[in-house]
Protein backbone atom coordinates (compact mmCIF):
# COMPACT_ATOMS: atom_id res chain seq x y z
CA UNK A 1 0.00 0.00 0.00
CA UNK A 2 1.80 3.38 -1.15
CA UNK A 3 1.19 5.94 2.03
CA UNK A 4 -0.94 9.47 2.43
CA UNK A 5 2.49 11.17 1.95
CA UNK A 6 3.57 9.43 -1.51
CA UNK A 7 5.19 12.39 -4.13
CA UNK A 8 5.19 11.95 -7.82
CA UNK A 9 8.66 12.37 -8.75
CA UNK A 10 10.67 12.79 -12.50
CA UNK A 11 14.12 11.76 -12.81
CA UNK A 12 16.17 12.29 -15.45
CA UNK A 13 18.10 9.74 -17.21
CA UNK A 14 21.16 9.60 -19.61
CA UNK A 15 24.01 8.11 -20.81
CA UNK A 16 26.77 8.25 -23.66
CA UNK A 17 28.91 5.37 -22.90
CA UNK A 18 28.99 1.93 -23.70
CA UNK A 19 25.52 1.12 -25.77
CA UNK A 20 23.85 4.70 -24.13
CA UNK A 21 20.05 3.23 -24.98
CA UNK A 22 20.61 -0.03 -23.41
CA UNK A 23 21.90 1.73 -20.61
CA UNK A 24 19.38 3.99 -20.10
CA UNK A 25 16.51 1.19 -20.72
CA UNK A 26 18.46 -0.98 -17.88
CA UNK A 27 18.80 1.83 -15.69
CA UNK A 28 14.96 2.01 -15.57
CA UNK A 29 14.91 -1.34 -14.97
CA UNK A 30 16.67 -1.04 -12.10
CA UNK A 31 14.76 2.22 -10.70
CA UNK A 32 11.29 0.02 -11.07
CA UNK A 33 13.06 -2.54 -8.82
CA UNK A 34 13.68 -0.54 -5.89
CA UNK A 35 11.48 -0.74 -3.12
CA UNK A 36 9.24 1.94 -2.08
CA UNK A 37 9.05 3.12 -5.79
CA UNK A 38 6.35 2.94 -7.82
CA UNK A 39 6.70 3.18 -11.29
CA UNK A 40 4.50 5.07 -13.30
CA UNK A 41 5.37 5.67 -16.89
CA UNK A 42 8.67 6.44 -18.91
CA UNK A 43 9.04 8.86 -21.67
CA UNK A 44 10.71 8.30 -25.04
CA UNK A 45 14.14 8.09 -25.43
CA UNK A 46 15.82 11.06 -27.03
CA UNK A 47 19.44 11.47 -28.18
CA UNK A 48 20.79 15.07 -27.78
CA UNK A 49 24.24 16.58 -28.41
CA UNK A 50 26.49 16.99 -25.50
CA UNK A 51 26.14 20.51 -23.57
CA UNK A 52 29.43 19.67 -21.58
CA UNK A 53 32.72 19.60 -24.02
CA UNK A 54 32.04 18.59 -27.30
CA UNK A 55 34.20 15.76 -27.75
CA UNK A 56 31.97 12.97 -27.04
CA UNK A 57 29.34 10.90 -28.18
CA UNK A 58 25.76 11.93 -28.01
CA UNK A 59 23.58 11.34 -25.04
CA UNK A 60 20.60 8.83 -25.06
CA UNK A 61 18.18 10.59 -22.50
CA UNK A 62 14.88 9.99 -21.11
CA UNK A 63 12.51 10.98 -17.94
CA UNK A 64 10.69 8.68 -16.08
CA UNK A 65 7.41 9.50 -13.52
CA UNK A 66 7.24 7.19 -10.05
CA UNK A 67 5.54 7.79 -7.23
CA UNK A 68 7.45 7.09 -4.07
CA UNK A 69 6.97 7.65 -0.22
CA UNK A 70 11.29 7.82 0.20
CA UNK A 71 12.22 11.29 1.25
CA UNK A 72 14.35 13.11 -1.56
CA UNK A 73 17.60 12.70 0.11
CA UNK A 74 17.26 8.95 0.64
CA UNK A 75 15.94 8.73 -2.88
CA UNK A 76 18.85 10.44 -4.02
CA UNK A 77 21.71 7.98 -2.44
CA UNK A 78 19.47 4.81 -4.27
CA UNK A 79 20.10 6.40 -7.30
CA UNK A 80 23.74 6.91 -6.79
CA UNK A 81 23.49 3.33 -5.77
CA UNK A 82 22.36 2.67 -9.50
CA UNK A 83 24.99 5.13 -11.00
CA UNK A 84 28.01 3.06 -9.29
CA UNK A 85 26.61 -0.59 -9.83
CA UNK A 86 26.58 0.67 -13.37
CA UNK A 87 29.76 1.62 -13.21
CA UNK A 88 29.86 5.35 -13.20
CA UNK A 89 32.90 7.39 -12.76
CA UNK A 90 33.03 10.91 -12.91
CA UNK A 91 35.76 11.92 -15.41
CA UNK A 92 35.04 15.95 -16.09
CA UNK A 93 32.28 17.89 -15.49
CA UNK A 94 29.55 17.68 -17.91
CA UNK A 95 31.63 14.76 -19.17
CA UNK A 96 31.19 11.31 -20.71
CA UNK A 97 29.22 9.08 -18.47
CA UNK A 98 28.01 5.39 -18.63
CA UNK A 99 24.23 6.72 -16.64
CA UNK A 100 23.64 9.79 -14.97
CA UNK A 101 20.60 9.63 -12.77
CA UNK A 102 19.07 13.37 -11.70
CA UNK A 103 15.84 14.22 -9.56
CA UNK A 104 14.84 16.59 -11.78
CA UNK A 105 11.29 17.23 -9.58
CA UNK A 106 10.04 15.97 -6.06
CA UNK A 107 6.34 17.07 -5.84
CA UNK A 108 5.56 20.29 -6.01
CA UNK A 109 8.44 20.63 -2.93
CA UNK A 110 11.43 22.93 -2.96
CA UNK A 111 14.43 21.30 -2.19
CA UNK A 112 17.35 23.55 -1.03
CA UNK A 113 20.11 21.05 0.70
CA UNK A 114 23.52 22.32 1.71
CA UNK A 115 25.02 19.76 -1.01
CA UNK A 116 24.39 20.81 -4.73
CA UNK A 117 23.55 16.91 -5.31
CA UNK A 118 20.34 17.81 -3.71
CA UNK A 119 18.88 20.85 -5.08
CA UNK A 120 15.01 20.44 -6.29
CA UNK A 121 14.07 21.46 -8.88
CA UNK A 122 16.87 20.71 -10.72
CA UNK A 123 18.92 23.51 -11.57
CA UNK A 124 19.13 22.96 -14.44
CA UNK A 125 15.91 21.21 -15.71
CA UNK A 126 14.29 24.73 -16.83
CA UNK A 127 16.80 25.52 -18.92
CA UNK A 128 17.73 21.40 -21.40
CA UNK A 129 15.16 20.46 -24.29
CA UNK A 130 16.26 16.99 -22.90
CA UNK A 131 14.74 17.31 -19.82
CA UNK A 132 11.53 19.61 -21.13
CA UNK A 133 10.43 18.01 -24.00
CA UNK A 134 10.36 14.11 -22.23
CA UNK A 135 8.73 15.55 -18.98
CA UNK A 136 5.95 17.42 -21.44
CA UNK A 137 5.59 13.63 -22.87
CA UNK A 138 4.46 12.23 -19.77
CA UNK A 139 3.56 14.83 -17.54
CA UNK A 140 2.58 17.52 -19.69
CA UNK A 141 0.69 19.72 -16.80
CA UNK A 142 3.53 19.17 -14.25
CA UNK A 143 3.01 22.61 -12.11
CA UNK A 144 6.57 23.77 -10.34
CA UNK A 145 6.81 25.21 -6.89
CA UNK A 146 6.53 28.71 -8.01
CA UNK A 147 3.00 27.56 -9.52
CA UNK A 148 3.75 28.06 -13.18
CA UNK A 149 3.34 25.23 -15.53
CA UNK A 150 6.63 23.43 -16.92
CA UNK A 151 5.13 24.13 -20.73
CA UNK A 152 5.35 27.59 -19.95
CA UNK A 153 9.51 27.07 -19.84
CA UNK A 154 10.00 25.67 -23.04
CA UNK A 155 10.65 28.20 -25.15
CA UNK A 156 13.41 29.43 -22.84
CA UNK A 157 15.28 25.93 -23.06
CA UNK A 158 18.74 25.56 -24.88
CA UNK A 159 18.52 23.30 -28.40
CA UNK A 160 20.46 20.22 -28.24
CA UNK A 161 19.23 19.22 -31.57
CA UNK A 162 16.99 16.46 -29.88
CA UNK A 163 16.18 13.70 -31.51
CA UNK A 164 13.39 11.08 -30.46
CA UNK A 165 14.87 7.81 -30.82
Amino acid sequence: MLHHDTEEVLIGLGSNLEGPRQQVLNAIEAIKAVEGIHFITHSSLYESSPQGPQDQENFCNAVILVSTNIPANTLLLKLQGIENQFGRIKTRHWGERVIDLDILFYGQDEIQSATPELIIPHPHALSRDFVIIPTLEIAPQWQLPDNSYLKDHQAACLNHQLVKI
